[in-house]
């Protein structure tokens, strides 16, 4: 019953398959469920080289490269597939999305827990990659070509390299985020834009195109130093 859902669920979400028949017979996403629940088997089971040589020919055939010790869910969607990467200690939770190219990695040689966690619902974009033993919430998007380096709470949108938060609740905590699967938020474009602005108002304000306000005066004033002053005008022979 668990991969006829698993078909019916990808049949549901993809608008190119036709009938959960050629999910079966056509799809890598689907046959890689399939290769994987008997490595996983295998795996639990201590067959541990019988279970790496199911994984290794399920990658051969799908592109897509699960390690066996790795748990999945329920309805797990695999879009296209090609590129995709999870490690030993991954857990994936029910009715997640992962697109191509997605990696759930380790970051070094650590042993035990060293690949993320995911919740329910969660979508992954497509080249994204979250890497280390971080968990990902229920209902949350990671954006495409984003690298999670860090937890990322329930409900929440997380985009960027690395991978920051920008909506909580379907409310923004980003000023500038105006958020579809199309168009992310650059974030360091954002950051960097406002560096440049505020290092012009800077140079504009020492080079004395602008006027000082009050406030600099008494930073000058406590600092010890004398305040900015007018230039005087010289006078005129008739005012002496």
């Amino acid at each position: 019953m668990g991969l006829w859902a698993d078909a019916k669920n990808i049949r549901e979400k993809d608008p190119a398959a036709r009938n959960v028949l050629e999910v079966i017979l056509l799809y890598p996403g689907f046959h890689v469920l399939v290769t994987h629940r008997i490595a996983h088997f295998l795996y639990r089971h201590r067959l541990l080289f019988l279970a790496r040589l199911v994984s290794q020919l399920s990658r051969h055939l799908t592109g897509i490269e699960i390690h066996p010790g790795a748990k999945i869910g329920q309805r797990l969607f695999i879009d296209h597939g090609m590129g995709i990467v999870f490690g030993e200690t991954t857990e994936i939770g029910d009715n997640c999305t992962i697109y191509h190219g997605v990696t759930l990695g380790g970051t070094g040689k650590d042993v035990g827990k060293r690949h993320p966690t995911l919740g329910n619902n969660v979508l992954i974009g497509a080249g994204a990659k979250v890497l280390g033993p971080v968990y990902i919430g229920d209902n949350v998007r990671i954006g495409a070509g984003s690298v999670v380096l860090k937890n990322v709470p329930s409900n929440a949108t997380a985009v960027g390299v690395p991978a920051e938060v920008v909506r909580v609740n379907s409310e923004r905590c980003c000023p500038a985020d105006d958020l579809d699967q199309q168009a992310l938020p650059d974030l360091q474009e954002q950051r960097i834009a406002q560096l440049e602005a505020r290092l012009s108002r800077l140079e504009a304000r020492l080079q004395g195109e602008y006027p000082p306000d009050r406030d600099d005066n008494a930073r000058f004033a406590f600092a010890g130093r004398p305040p900015h002053t007018q230039p005087e005008s010289p006078q005129s022979p008739e005012q002496e």
